[in-house]
């Protein structure tokens, strides 16, 4: 099977280099500087493994990179959409960025050839393509990546959403996911697009919800974390439900679907309460760092604060979205002094203006009067946390998920804050 990946970034280069494992694939993207980078061997952000399956993919002449619609099309029996649909600061998705190149691109490909759309795109967008363009089959199959383990999620998923409008292209698609997935569900197209909207949706509802019970319990006395092990002992809920409390949401990822939804249902005249509310919960979380740094330290203005981590996940270099980011730009906003580290950051973005990038995670906390753990790197586990801690001013730790909990609890007079505990 020859397969074109359309779209190199995450998505795309990821989609690109592990099914070269198995099929001749060649990956079309139309910025330049992008596809001479994967020709060289190196994938245009950090995921590990990425850029050892790139070279491997190369080296093996299945996988090859242009910028080329023409030579990328020329074979082609699937065209496999992978763009990472960009977001705006209101969670609303750029789709035109993704169609247009994807409408540069289809006057190459083959009559009769499917197109595969993994590119988060609102329901009803394989419709759209099948009236502008009915000389090509549609399908939807929604992507469910995590960055930092890409790989694993892409080679080894439980199971893969394929919506297609007719029983023609069934057989390829088996074709396609079977290397990849313990199995496959078709569907129709519009059900395949909508699972992704109702999956991220319920994700993030699951999380706000659950952030909330978190937060009452900050007043009561009650752990929270306690009460998610109570939630998931519930036959009807289970134990891989999405009830960790801790912070919220970030990203786009899952907002971009809640206010898909919203949009739609306003668009369609349907009137939905639940849905708005996920995002207008999760916006009120996000602030739940920055009130408790004000709860313990009172007016924040001219002290030394801390922020261990930046990107937006570990085992990233990726920025873009992060709550961390955000946090910074709180924090110098109410005339804190910011000093951050992250192992993967080498030059601070532009809007984070007066905060200083520190050399290690020593050199961030010396001097401090709070830390606030904001991306969970392993090395900050393996930190020397007796010698680090009496470098601070005063030992208060923000940690919402409670990632260091087990390595701070035996040091005394370190004060650990987490979501959910009071």
């Amino acid at each position: 099977m020859n397969v074109t990946v359309l779209g190199l970034w995450h998505l795309g280069s990821v989609t690109a280099a592990c099914c070269a494992k198995h099929f001749e694939v060649v990956g079309l993207d139309f910025d330049a500087a992008t596809v001479s980078q994967l020709n060289a061997g190196q994938a245009p952000l950090l995921e590990p493994g990425l850029n050892e399956l790139i070279a491997s993919g190369l080296a093996s002449k299945k996988l090859s990179f242009t910028t080329d619609p023409k030579i990328a099309c020329a074979n082609a029996d699937v065209l496999w959409l992978a763009y990472d649909t960009p977001v705006n600061d209101s969670d609303e998705s750029d789709v035109e960025s993704v169609l247009t190149p994807l409408r540069k691109t289809l006057p190459h490909l083959p009559k009769g050839t499917l197109v595969l759309v993994s590119a988060q795109l609102p329901v009803g967008t394989c419709a759209g393509l099948e009236k502008e363009y009915p000389q090509f089959h549609f399908a939807s199959s929604p992507e469910n990546l995590r960055l930092g383990r890409a790989i694993g999620s892409f080679e080894k998923a439980e199971r893969a959403i394929v919506g297609i409008r007719t029983d023609a292209k069934k057989p390829l698609l088996e074709q396609l996911f079977k290397p990849f997935a313990a199995q496959i569900i078709f569907m129709r197209t519009e059900s395949a697009e909508m699972v992704k909207h109702a999956l991220n949706s319920f994700l993030a509802l699951s999380v706000a919800f659950i952030n909330e019970i978190a937060r009452l319990c900050e007043h009561v006395g009650a752990d929270a974390k306690e009460v998610s092990m109570g939630l998931k002992s519930e036959a009807r809920i289970g134990p891989k439900a999405y009830l960790g409390p801790g912070g919220a949401f970030a990203g786009g990822t899952l907002a971009r679907d809640v206010v898909t939804l919203s949009k739609l249902a306003k668009l369609k005249g349907e009137t939905v309460c639940v849905i708005p509310a996920i995002k207008q919960s999760n916006d009120l979380h996000r602030g739940w760092a920055f009130r408790r740094l004000q709860s313990r330290l009172g007016d924040l203005r001219g002290k030394k604060i801390s922020v261990l981590g930046l990107t937006y996940t570990p085992d990233t270099d990726t920025l873009r979205r992060s709550a961390a980011i955000e946090l910074c730009q709180q924090l110098l906003a109410a005339g804190v002094t910011v000093s951050a580290f992250d192992p993967a950051v080498s030059q601070l973005p532009p809007e984070l203006g007066s905060a200083a990038l520190a050399a290690d995670v020593s050199d961030a906390l010396a001097g401090a009067e709070a830390v606030v753990v904001c991306t969970e790197w392993p090395q900050f586990r393996r930190a020397d946390w007796e010698k680090i801690i009496p470098l601070m001013r005063r030992p208060v730790f923000v940690d919402a998920n409670r990632f260091l909990e087990k390595e701070l609890k035996t040091i005394p007079g370190v004060e650990h804050l987490s979501v959910g505990c009071a």
